[in-house]
């Protein structure tokens, strides 16, 4: 007899995803959650890459903590759901290096296949 493992909906990944940014804890996020080879896109006008893989997904967000000098504070909306996406509303209050202290708002949507997130895209 073989045990499978369950396989979440797009609701548990999501609700999933809201418990951990509660805490901030992205990096147990893109472990948990993503899939090994997701995507992630950013806006034609936004000076980062877009890159594809889990790697390399996680080196980029290393790169962003790298130039952040403080993180004043930040939030994630609960997410909505529509098929295999869901989306939310979040932001952060941050100084980064070298510039002034700023807010950013950003709508992120998340495509969810076979209980991972195969991409992340992000509107600012």
């Amino acid at each position: 007899m073989t045990t499978q493992e369950k396989i979440m909906t797009t609701q548990e990944v999501a609700d999933r995803f809201f418990e951990l940014a509660q805490e901030g804890k992205f990096d147990v996020i893109q472990d948990e959650l993503y899939d090994e080879s997701v995507k992630s896109v950013e806006p034609a006008t936004s000076t980062w890459q877009n890159v594809e893989g889990l790697g390399q997904v996680k080196e980029k967000a290393q790169q962003w903590q790298s130039i952040v000098e403080e993180m004043h504070g930040g939030y994630t909306n609960k997410p909505q759901v529509a098929g295999n996406f869901f989306s939310c509303v979040m932001g952060m209050d941050v100084t980064v290096k070298g510039q002034p202290r700023m807010k950013m708002d950003e709508i992120a949507v998340y495509e969810v296949r076979d209980g991972k997130i195969v991409l992340e895209q992000f509107f600012f």
